[in-house]
């Protein structure tokens, strides 16, 4: 089980937003480097990062901030925001990335995300994000017809690497992952689900540990690292099964 550490980028600077409205921006850090090398350091061993800005734009944006953070961490790095072609997703990978994260093009272009699992097995991850339980996309700021597990569906056997599901009303707003849709998800495929928006305790930690989350590959923390609701050490501890840490 993974606990994923995130780094959303937004003009160069590691933010983060609530529900996805980039007015809502917080800035953590400003050298998102150095927030990928702190993650590490503190034991995690993998890093989420998701450029905002080429959401919105349709391209990567903050191409230099994830150069930086590639060079900074040993980590493997997954990567999702404005990469909507073969060719971004080569160069993507050509740069050391461990996957990319297909999300608005997995529902414009599925056979895209089919073509580039197969062009580069294992490294393609399609990022499912909702709200009221359809999808959106363009950075969550249009609505599709499609429900959640209808598009996951459309890529059963496609070699994807992983589902990213993230509930956009949960997310950023510490109100707790939305174990319910997200299980039920895990349940209807075959391809592994990572759980997202809304992590805000070492309650959701415990919480993966449980038998019907243990389909899940894991899960992402944003804010409430950054805010300190949960400690590295003791959600690392948890996952790891150490039950003495264990409230």
């Amino acid at each position: 089980m993974i606990l994923f550490p995130a780094i959303d980028l937004k003009d160069g600077q590691c933010v983060r937003l609530k529900q996805g409205d980039m007015a809502t921006a917080t800035i953590y850090n400003d050298d998102p480097a150095a927030q990928a090398k702190a993650f590490e350091q503190q034991g995690f061993e993998w890093l989420h990062v998701v450029d905002l800005n080429g959401a919105f734009q349709g391209q990567s944006v903050n191409s230099a901030a994830v150069g930086a953070i590639l060079k900074a961490t040993k980590n493997p790095v997954q990567l999702g925001g404005g990469i909507r072609s073969l060719e971004q997703i080569e160069d993507w990978l050509d740069r050391g990335l461990a996957r990319v994260i297909l999300g608005t093009v997995a529902v414009r272009d599925p056979d895209l995300v089919k073509q580039a699992c197969k062009a580069f097995p294992g490294k393609v991850a399609v990022g499912i994000d909702a709200k009221g339980g359809k999808v959106a996309v363009e950075g969550w700021a249009e609505a599709s017809s499609l429900g959640v597990i209808e598009l996951a569906k459309k890529f059963e056997g496609a070699g994807v690497a992983a589902i990213i599901y993230t509930d956009i009303d949960r997310d950023g707003v510490l109100t707790g992952i939305n174990w319910d849709a997200t299980i039920d998800l895990a349940d209807a495929v075959s391809i592994p689900v990572i759980a997202s928006g809304g992590l805000a305790s070492i309650a959701d930690i415990v919480r993966m540990t449980m038998p019907d989350a243990q389909k899940l590959e894991g899960a992402i923390s944003g804010r409430a690292l950054y805010d300190g609701r949960i400690d590295p050490a003791e959600a690392l501890a948890i996952l790891q099964g150490r039950p003495e840490t264990r409230p």
